[in-house]
């Protein structure tokens, strides 16, 4: 009974046929409405024709695939299965003695292949794509954007702080810059410059007239006076600007690296990292979710015939796709851990698979 039917073959293929194909349909309608809002940007930034192929929109398509495959899989179940109870498919299935958990098999295990590829594309193949399609953007998209920051602290070792009252990305440029060495909950050492210059080439700090106040010596204040010093420090231009941008390209070992660095930091922009690593192992779960609460869904003969199952189905899948981002708001806010609520919408959305197959499977 639990062996490998015919059944099971028919419902797997068209499960995952049909998914390939609404991709492939949704692909191309989301490429022209992309193309139509950043034409302008690539004609006055005149990024190349081949640049725009090659390095964004193939870069592109594997991106918004995966953020929105539980959309794809919500309405890819929902459609078929409502073609085949409209034409009677389920009740014979059903009638021939297969139970309807059994008939759930194949879909399950069609599910959990696109959650395994999905799972694979987050941890391995989308953070490298998004580098080149991050990259371009910041050249012909966003090429005009300016970042500057303010009131930066950060623990850039056990025991050494550095503070930034401003940062300016145009020259970049710290302005009040300073470094705290710490021992025992004492001050040894305080380096306070009015600007420090970022040096791409060195790799280091352009401190400009600095005050050093040494006080390893107890209460002895211990003050040089310097017109310029260059340091090197465990904080490059790069750490100041690990946003939600940043971490889309790195892969899982480079997030968990960063989680780790920035919280022994303090840096607030921590938040992006976490996000994007739980949001990584939540989405491809939904698929297995998604696919169980469409089914009991759709799977009823309605006198409607199936609009009303894919209107329903879409509305949906896109309620899943919106809890998810609001539920981001949450670590936004530090009211909850990022690994508590971008697994929310997937614990809710189980609870009301959970109900429906109870009612549906009698």
């Amino acid at each position: 009974m639990l062996g490998i039917k015919k059944i099971d073959w028919y419902i797997a293929k068209t499960f995952i046929l049909t998914f390939f194909v609404a991709l492939l349909l949704i692909i191309g309608i989301v490429i022209i409405f992309d193309i139509s809002e950043k034409i302008d940007y690539f004609v006055k930034n005149e990024a190349p024709i081949k640049e725009i192929i090659f390095d964004y929109y193939l870069n592109f398509i594997p991106y918004f695939v995966n953020m929105f495959s539980p959309l794809f899989v919500f309405i890819t179940v929902i459609f078929f299965t409502s073609r085949m109870a409209s034409n009677s498919e389920i009740i014979a299935i059903l009638s021939s003695g297969v139970s309807y958990k059994r008939m759930l098999v194949p879909y399950i295990v069609s599910s959990i292949f696109i959650g395994l590829l999905s799972l694979g594309l987050n941890l391995f193949i989308i953070p490298q794509s998004n580098v080149t399609r991050v990259e371009f953007e910041s050249k012909y998209v966003k090429k005009n954007e300016t970042f500057n920051l303010r009131d930066l602290h950060y623990q850039i070792a056990p025991g050494q702080f550095v503070y930034i009252e401003s940062f300016s990305r145009w020259n970049n440029t710290a302005y009040r810059f300073s470094i705290e060495d710490i021992k025992d909950n004492k001050l040894v050492k305080k380096v306070a410059a009015e600007s420090a210059r970022w040096e791409e080439e060195t790799g280091s700090w352009n401190m400009r007239k600095v005050a050093i106040r040494d006080y390893s010596h107890g209460l002895t204040d211990e003050i040089q006076y310097k017109a310029q010093v260059d340091t090197v420090i465990e904080l490059t231009l790069k750490d100041l600007f690990n946003n939600k941008k940043t971490v889309e390209t790195l892969d899982a070992a480079a997030l968990s690296d960063l989680i780790e660095t920035q919280n022994m930091r303090g840096d607030a922009n921590v938040m992006y990292a976490q996000i994007e690593k739980n949001r990584r192992l939540a989405l491809p779960f939904s698929a297995i979710i998604l696919t169980i609460m469409g089914v009991t869904l759709s799977s009823r003969k309605k006198r409607g015939g199936i609009g009303w199952n894919i209107g329903l189905g879409i509305a949906l899948a896109f309620g899943y796709i919106l809890f998810l981002r609001l539920s981001e708001m949450f670590v936004y806010t530090n009211t909850l851990p990022a690994w508590i609520a971008l697994w929310i919408p997937n614990v809710l959305f189980a609870i009301i698979a959970a109900f429906i197959y109870s009612k549906a499977h009698k």
